[in-house]
């Protein structure tokens, strides 16, 4: 499993790495950099220039052990949901429709359960849309909210799925419209028969019918409000008149709700996905805030581990303040849909620099409300146009693929809508962008299900799964690798502590150029010793050759960028540093527990307090019994440098270095 940290480490990466790589296999700027085999447990280490604020800063091991909030543990909430529509789905019975039973029958699909195979997509967590009892096509109008749809099965049939599920690992949250029912839900419809014989110029009496309180009733008409057919009352329906508005500022409605979220945890539901939040009380965050606040105290009240995400589709500042309620996720708007963030990056009308920025930025806002909230990142859904319609030219297929990743590892639970680990097409009216599964490019095969009745004809673009599933490098196949990516542990270590590092283990021996030493002294003076705390003219060299570096002096050797090959020179002065602090520790013990005291102030990790110290004691046989293997990507001989159109470019032979990452971390020398 992987924690928002790794996620957001890898999408940094692949924000900046695969961006390079989508235009280099056709033209970009000049970029390069370096992977490293960690330890057979899989632990990465990188380096940023500042730390965040998880660790202790009294620059002691034993209190930092004694203090475990300073590490980020990874708990059981940090999945990759599914959203899934079932009526597109899988269709059991062949009725067009689709039913729990096919997506039973397509669980493994999803994943088999077999952490050995690799056939499953890898996911770990559903988000299934509205399954109770209701008139429409899309379920949101809930007409009984302890019963499922008989289009889709019977309460039987959920709680065999639901087994299946658990019995694989993933959990299953429930689409939960508080907001409104349907106008058909017996509620509404005693309240509206109630109003009906009411005499003429009485108000509703709540003790003669206490449902009149459950909605949202008023005698004039106003924006947002519906007639009551045969009347002259009107009720609140910001939707559409098929969906009247509930009071959850109702004590009533409130015990009505409980009651619900008791029926489905109690069967073994593992959270909810609550719609439409903003609306609860429209245009109130105040309000809504404390309703969230209810709903989520009572849910986390039967079990903490209970997962609520919720929907507030409006801008970041916004929702981010939901955050102050409780709920343990928001879904991150910002970041989807075909003008956010990150298909701006992937169009090129952002950088990933600023696509870095921004997650660094929320991360912020949303610990300011609740610091133990996770982030719910999301590409598209099924109110959005798919992505596969970002995207045009020769490289859209190229694009998909890096905006799916974007999404799937920039931390927290990343949400993946049904289908767009196909590529699928979908935009327009709602009904177009619930489009059957494309399991197969024959819509008569088994299990294909006919769609939404209002659903415009259009082809897909890509091929169906059928197709992917045979070729390596179809969408399909790149965004189950994203899935899977996973490193287990990480530790994030600031320049401070690589400076620290290196002085523990006695400095590090170089033969520098002149014009290396120069660059040296330029970043001694423009940075580091600032970082430092130092005299902005401490350390420098007089000359180049062979000497012995400090910390300070090391970590400005490795940021020289513009001496020699550009980035490829840097990242070989990188890996020269390195391999040699490692080498060092690994026959010094003293220097391995200065490194620990010395570094562990300046880092961020998931690493428990227990395996850290493990780590601690067993690095130098590790360090011995295994060789440190280093990699420049692109590998040398795998690319050349060209000009279009006055621009500098590098061309990649991206094949190539598929084979030279695979060789270097598969290999078994």
């Amino acid at each position: 499993m992987m924690s928002r940290w790794n996620r957001k480490l890898w999408a940094l990466i692949l924000a900046a790495g695969m961006t390079v790589s989508l235009a280099a296999c056709g033209g970009s700027d000049q970029a390069a950099g370096s992977a490293s085999a960690g330890t057979q447990d899989g632990t990465a280490t990188l380096q940023n220039q500042s730390t965040d604020g998880n660790t202790d800063n009294t620059g002691s091991a034993v209190s930092l052990a004694q203090d475990a909030r300073a590490l980020q543990i990874i708990d059981d909430n940090y999945r990759t949901y599914y959203e899934l529509f079932v009526y597109s789905f899988y269709d059991s019975d062949g009725d067009g429709i689709g039913d729990l039973q096919g997506v039973l029958d397509k669980l493994d699909y999803l994943n088999d359960g077999d952490d050995t195979t690799d056939t499953d997509l890898g996911i770990n967590g559903i988000w299934l849309m509205p399954v109770m009892p209701s008139t429409t096509y899309h379920k949101y109008d809930t007409t009984d909210y302890e019963n499922i749809d008989p289009q889709y099965g019977t309460l039987d049939d959920f709680q065999k799925l639901l087994t299946a599920c658990h019995d694989r690992g993933i959990r299953v949250i429930l689409d939960l419209a508080m907001n409104h029912s349907s106008s058909r839900h017996p509620w509404f419809l005693q309240a509206t028969e109630y109003l009906k014989n009411l005499p003429e110029g009485a108000q509703p009496d709540p003790s003669e019918c206490p449902y009149v309180d459950y909605y949202h009733f008023s005698r004039e008409a106003q924006s947002g409000y519906a007639q009551v057919n045969g009347t002259d009352w009107y009720y609140e329906a910001r939707f559409w008149d098929g969906m009247p508005d509930l009071d959850l500022q109702n004590e009533a409605v409130r015990r009505e709700f409980e009651q619900v979220a008791d029926f489905w945890l109690d069967m073994g539901v593992d959270g909810f996905r609550l719609d439409a939040v903003k609306e609860y009380v429209t245009g109130s965050v105040e309000d809504n805030v404390e309703i969230l606040s209810w709903f989520a105290d009572y849910v986390h009240g039967k079990d903490p581990e209970n997962y609520l995400v919720c929907e507030c589709w409006t801008d970041q500042n916004t929702y981010a303040q939901y955050y102050a309620s409780g709920v343990d996720s928001m879904f991150d708007f910002t970041f989807a849909d075909k003008s956010g963030i990150i298909a701006n990056v992937v169009n090129g009308k952002a950088s990933a620099a600023s696509y870095a920025k921004n997650l660094e930025a929320e991360q912020a806002m949303y610990a300011q409300y609740n610091p133990d909230y996770i982030n719910a990142p999301f590409y598209t859904n099924h109110d959005m146009g798919r992505s596969t319609g970002y995207y045009a030219g020769e490289n859209s297929e190229a694009q998909t693929k890096l905006g799916n990743a974007l999404n799937l590892l920039s931390g927290g639970n990343a949400f993946l809508y049904y289908g767009e680990e196909l590529g699928m097409k979908g935009s327009g009216k709602d009904e177009n962008k619930r489009a059957p599964m494309y399991w197969s490019k024959d819509d008569k095969a088994e299990g294909m299900c006919k769609g939404p009745a209002d659903m415009e004809d259009f082809q897909m673009k890509f091929d169906s799964l059928e197709e992917q599933q045979e070729d390596p490098d179809s969408i399909y196949n790149y965004v189950k690798q994203a899935i899977r990516l996973g490193i287990d542990d990480y530790i994030l270590i600031s320049f401070a502590a690589c400076a620290n590092v290196i002085d523990a283990v006695g400095g590090v021996k170089l033969d520098l150029t002149d014009e290396e030493a120069d660059a040296v002294n330029e970043i001694l003076i423009s940075e580091v010793n600032e970082l430092m705390g130092d005299d902005r003219n401490d350390d420098l060299l007089d000359c180049g050759g062979k000497q012995k570096l400090d910390g300070k002096q090391a970590l400005s050797y490795s940021r020289i960028r513009y001496v020699g090959n550009a980035d490829f020179e840097r990242a070989s002065r990188q890996r020269t540093v390195m391999t040699q602090v490692l080498k060092k520790a690994a026959v010094n013990p003293v220097a391995m527990a200065r490194i620990f005291v010395t570094a562990l102030p300046e880092l961020s990790t998931n690493l428990s307090v227990g395996k850290s110290y493990g780590y601690t004691l067993r690095a130098p046989i590790l360090l011995i019994g295994y060789q440190l293997k280093t990699q420049q990507i692109p590998a040398d001989d795998t690319f050349y440098g060209d000009d279009v159109d006055g621009e500098s470019v590098l061309r990649v032979d991206c094949d190539a270095n598929r084979q030279v990452l695979k060789d270097t971390i598969y290999r078994k020398s």
